[in-house]
């Protein structure tokens, strides 16, 4: 199976060179100004995920543990790309994506679900680190265009954590992770731009989302230049006591459904839509700004245009991604 996984992937763009796939970036990129970075970050191109300098990849993603015992995380600091998704009982998970660099551990890593297959789509042939699935479930991850690394596909990139309870105390290595999906594919275009942030907009100084069981605030920090986050209210650190933060917020209105499969208490499992188009709210500089998403099919990124119709760029950093209905 992986090696017609393999031979599948490289028919796509992820075999293409990582300066060619950057191309399109360092020709849309635009300029930037020091007000929309912290001082000594940012480079003209740079990575299509966050604008900055960095590894091109491999991609690797990670479903990370967002329970109340499983904070605070670790590695979560360090990555690309946040996604927030809503789970069984109104709670949520997040999908955390790595290319630019990679942390020492990450965790805890949880299971995946029907809907990180679609969204992960888009990156061409990442690697996926999860905990497990649902039975039924297995055999979509096994034939969807990514490289499954599970404990049981590689054992070394895992370890457990006895100072946590379980579940929620396995963590993943990032280097022996990717070891063992050396195919997977590098950083390209999704769909992102950066560069000087776009003219209106409306003073914003917290934004707060929330799921029946979880909520996600956003409050602007006019000295580190970034969105500090804070989960069900309370803030949200590192696992060396620093807050959590993004340089770019987006609020992405999606359908989401019952999926075909339940967790292990009968309860099914939602499905987040993000093939289609919506009304999305990006925040950045300490602004709200109105936009448009649209995603034609699974294997395109997602584009963010303003009410004009123009492609709205981010601040350059760490961007998160949360969905909502």
């Amino acid at each position: 199976m992986v090696a017609s996984r393999t031979a599948r992937l490289l028919r796509t763009p992820a075999a293409l060179p990582a300066a060619l796939l950057l191309l399109p970036l360092l020709l849309t990129g635009g300029c930037t100004t020091d007000d929309e970075r912290k001082p000594g970050e940012g480079v003209e191109g740079g990575s299509p995920f966050t604008g900055l300098a960095g590894r091109s990849g491999p991609v690797l993603g990670v479903k990370i543990d967002n329970a109340a015992p499983a904070r605070p995380q670790t590695g979560l600091e360090r990555a690309d790309i946040v996604y927030v998704e809503r789970v069984e009982g109104g709670l949520s998970r997040l999908l955390a994506v790595y290319a630019s660099h990679r942390p020492g551990q990450v965790g805890p890593v949880r299971s995946a679900r029907e809907s990180d297959l679609e969204l992960l789509e888009q990156f061409d042939g990442p690697a996926l680190a999860f905990s497990g699935a649902q039975s039924k479930l297995l055999p979509l991850i096994d034939e969807a265009p990514l490289f499954p690394v599970s404990p049981s596909d590689a054992g070394n990139a895992y370890r457990r954590d006895p100072a946590k309870p379980a579940p929620h105390n396995l963590f993943v290595r990032p280097e022996q992770a990717l070891a063992a999906a050396p195919d997977a594919g590098p950083a390209r275009d999704i769909g992102f731009r950066f560069g000087a942030a776009p003219g209106g907009g409306e003073a914003t100084a917290e934004r707060t989302v929330r799921y029946p069981a979880a909520s996600f605030g956003f409050a602007w920090d006019a000295d580190e230049k970034r969105w500090l986050v804070s989960f069900d209210g309370s803030p949200a650190a590192t696992a060396e006591g620093e807050r959590l933060s993004a340089a770019t917020v987006v609020v992405q209105h999606v359908k989401i459904r019952d999926s075909d499969f339940d967790d292990s208490s009968g309860n099914p499992s939602p499905f987040t839509e993000t093939v289609g188009s919506g009304k999305a709210e990006v925040l950045r500089g300490g602004r709200s700004y109105p936009a448009k998403w649209e995603r034609g099919s699974a294997d395109e990124g997602t584009e963010f245009t303003d009410p004009d119709g123009e492609r709205l760029r981010f601040a350059r950093g760490p961007v998160w991604v949360v969905f909502t209905e």
